[in-house]
């Protein structure tokens, strides 16, 4: 499904974390596909449309090994948004995966993993494969069928096996430290 040319999700910066006892790190997810939604409790969009959306997908893929990831991303109304608020948010609408405060850096209003990620606004969604790479990346709500189906694909794709470096004086497709996808996986990618 992802191509060994698109990017490697960048990895999220967060101040605070709800919803899991310890922080998440794409990097330690490689394997899983993951689906990060972007949000703000006082966006009518998130409200309304994505967050309704995200309980549909934690609903339909539970039984998979998809991780959903909110990324609370406050970028306006600083003062309204604190994590006080947003804990009594998740808790009112019943939303039970992990969610990360977007961590603020002094002198801009836009935080972090939004700007990392060059997301446009609120709601935004990443489905990020198992391979660490950045399958799509949205601006919106998408239709249901669209996001489900791309979610599908994700999780039915296979991670790449790569073959290990071999002893020096060996010849298996490896040159100079590098080698090549094998060809009975690099068929499945």
């Amino acid at each position: 499904m992802t191509s060994l040319h698109a990017p490697l999700a960048p990895e999220i910066a967060a101040s605070e974390w709800f919803n899991t006892p310890a922080p998440l790190s794409l990097q330690a997810l490689r394997g899983r596909p993951v689906f990060l939604h972007s949000f703000q409790l006082l966006c009518p969009g998130c409200v309304a449309e994505a967050i309704p959306q995200v309980q549909r997908i934690e609903r339909v893929f539970a039984h998979t090994d998809l991780q959903v990831i909110g990324l609370h991303t406050v970028f306006e109304h600083h003062a309204a948004m604190t994590p006080v608020t947003l804990r009594a948010f998740l808790h009112e609408y019943r939303l039970k995966s992990p969610v990360a405060v977007d961590l603020a850096e002094d002198g801009s209003d836009i935080p972090v993993t939004m700007r990392r990620f060059g997301l446009r606004g609120t709601p935004s969604s990443v489905l990020i494969g198992r391979d660490g790479a950045i399958i799509h990346q949205a601006f919106g709500v998408e239709d249901d069928i669209v996001v489900g189906a791309r979610i599908a694909m994700a999780l039915s794709a296979r991670i790449p096996e790569i073959k290990p470096a071999p002893a020096s004086g060996q010849e298996d497709g490896c040159a100079d430290g590098t080698c090549v996808v094998s060809p009975s996986t690099q068929d499945a990618a």
